[in-house]
């Protein structure tokens, strides 16, 4: 146990072996899952699935540090892997290449002690949040832009995300849009770690908790979250896969915008979503898309003020 000794002194052996136990899925290979991934498996956590599609470019060396120039092109899932079975053999890191989304949430998530969404993604936090608050799972989520991050602890014994975000931006912010210090998500990325180690040896203080960062200022803020009410999850994100002949489908990304194809979609802006806007017909269900799911739940709250069918939500990535 020497490898641990300096954790033990303040774990213990029982909460120790808790770690060596524990099942934990990871969602993205980013920024944030660089210091998740280093010190989880640095602590000895038995059990990590990591899943993510993306490749390496050179515009994540700054800040997901756990990658190198010749990583450039080849798949993040497999580089984090091997680097971490190199860090600690005890450890089983189960790499899956693929998206993480409404369709594979549930199969990914299964058996997992926490769940921690570091994908940087709108729709994968909710739909991460949704899937947890259902089955009861802890997600400890965070998200940094710019100069500003938060991590917080959500479902299991807390509220979901949807009751600390209920209202959605006008604009969602991004790295490539806003930038991002390397810093900062190195610092938001190990508090993420923190409290999931935190959670996993029974310690649920994290849970209902918000803790804010301003790198501008260098200022931590944060509030707790406990009596929060849940919102129903009327606009809920559906996977591809799902979508039915029947549906009213609408494709609200432009005609040159990269991405999937939607075959049998109408064309349609936020903008066009109105009191005299286009609507389905009363037995069919409206099916909204767009990248990345910020423009179809705000056609969705458009349509749901003039028509009170059922609306699901598409996320269709690059």
């Amino acid at each position: 146990m020497s490898r641990y000794a300096r954790q033990l002194a303040i774990l213990g052996s029982e909460r120790q072996a808790r770690l060596a136990k524990a099942s934990v899925l990871v969602i993205g290979a980013g920024g944030l899952a660089v210091p998740v991934l280093q010190y989880l498996v640095g602590a000895g956590v038995g059990h990590i699935r990591l899943v993510d599609r993306d490749v390496v470019s050179l515009s994540n060396l700054h800040r997901q540090t756990l990658f190198c120039e010749s990583d450039i092109g080849q798949a993040k899932v497999a580089i984090a892997t091997k680097a971490m079975n190199a860090l600690n053999a005890e450890v089983w890191i189960e790499g899956i290449e693929a998206r993480f989304g409404p369709g594979n949430a549930s199969d990914l998530c299964d058996g997992m002690d926490v769940i921690l969404d570091c994908a940087d993604s709108f729709a994968a936090s909710y739909i991460a949040s949704d899937h947890c608050l259902e089955t009861g799972q802890p997600l400890i989520s965070a998200s940094v832009v710019g100069s500003e991050g938060y991590c917080g602890g959500f479902c299991a014994r807390a509220p979901g995300l949807r009751a600390v975000f209920p209202d959605l931006p006008e604009r969602l912010g991004s790295c490539d849009a806003d930038g991002v210090l390397g810093p900062s998500v190195g610092l938001i990325g190990s508090l993420q770690a923190q409290m999931a180690l935190a959670v996993l040896t029974g310690d649920h203080g994290s849970l209902g908790q918000l803790v804010t960062y301003d790198a501008t200022a260098m200022r931590f803020g944060g509030f707790r979250f406990d009596g929060a009410p849940n919102p129903v999850a009327n606009l809920a994100f559906i996977a591809s896969e799902t979508v039915k002949s029947s549906d009213w489908l609408i494709d609200l990304r432009a005609i040159d915008e990269p991405g999937p194809e939607l075959p049998g979609a109408q064309r349609q802006s936020v903008a066009d979503f109105g009191p005299t806007g286009p609507e389905p017909n009363n037995n069919q269900r409206a099916v909204l898309a767009c990248r990345s799911g910020l423009r179809a739940w705000q056609a969705a709250e458009r349509l749901s003020k003039y028509w009170g069918g059922e609306i699901k939500l598409l996320a269709l990535g690059d």
